[in-house]
């Protein structure tokens, strides 16, 4: 049997481009939540066309992680919502998943043009492993590597759905929208996303064992530039990280993805504390 894991984020969803619609404080977000919800539901759907009896698992990824609305999302599917949790927007993942499709992405801080693009937090301007520039796509698709996990799915903007081609060619990709800017986009309608959503997700499940998992091996070294003085202060109190030559970036040394990957999400909780 085909498990799946669909996580969703919410800055890529079909029609979004704005933060108002993403923030739970703000005038919009419950149209947000709703574009969001039935985006989920179109890809579950598609899972289970290509694969009935797919056990199929939806990660709400995006900002507090309860943003999916549960009574409107597909009875077939179990949600995994709310945080702190273990390997945040991946909430639920193991090794015994065979995919994980990425519904709703965004590209990495400092792309563009892309819609609302940003790394994990506003905090931190660039993530770089090995050298590598990663964004949540990447940091995302190789946590799952780790694991043996194939990345089969992504939907998002164009820059958004480059992104993940650039690292993992295989995939299938769905674009929703195309970028003009940081919070504008030429957007199909949301009904005509969803039936290409439903229809690629189908295709990617059903040939999901010839993406490759992206496995990046250890040790690795990790440098994050962070927005503000303060934050690598607190950085610089978690042991093993040190600060780098340049004025906003700290370094360390990861065994492997998995620590590294822990140790960015909790890079990005450091972030937002603000000294009293």
């Amino acid at each position: 049997m085909t498990k799946v894991l669909i996580s969703v984020d919410m800055e890529g969803v079909s029609g979004i481009v704005h933060p108002s619609e993403t923030k739970p404080d703000r005038y919009d977000y419950e149209r947000g939540r709703a574009l969001m919800t039935a985006d989920a539901n179109a890809v579950i759907g598609g899972v289970l066309d290509a694969e009935p009896d797919a056990e199929v698992w939806v990660a709400d990824a995006h900002g507090p992680f309860r943003n999916l609305l549960p009574e409107q999302l597909d009875r077939r599917a179990r949600l995994v919502r709310g945080k702190p949790r273990p390997l945040g927007m991946l909430g639920g993942l193991d090794a015994g998943f065979d995919a994980v499709l990425f519904v709703g992405y965004h590209a990495r801080a400092g792309s563009g043009p892309a819609v609302l693009a940003h790394t994990m937090s506003d905090a931190i301007l660039d993530v770089r492993v090995d050298g590598r520039s990663l964004g949540e796509i990447g940091l995302n698709a190789a946590m799952a590597g780790h694991m043996g996990v194939r990345v089969a799915l992504l939907s998002g903007d164009d820059a958004a759905c480059a992104e993940l081609r650039e690292l993992v060619p295989a995939a299938v990709t769905v674009e929703v929208k195309k970028a003009l800017g940081q919070g504008a986009a030429a957007v199909l309608h949301p009904e005509e996303a969803r039936e290409q959503l439903r229809g690629a997700a189908g295709r990617a499940v059903a040939r999901h064992r010839e993406v490759a998992p992206l496995a990046l091996r250890g040790p690795l070294d990790v440098e994050v530039d962070l927005a503000l003085p303060h934050m690598l202060d607190l950085a610089a109190l978690v042991p093993g990280v040190t600060r780098a030559a340049a004025g906003r970036t700290i370094a360390f040394r990861a065994a492997d993805f998995a620590e590294a990957y822990r140790l960015v999400l909790l890079l990005v909780q450091l972030a937002g504390i603000v000294p009293g």
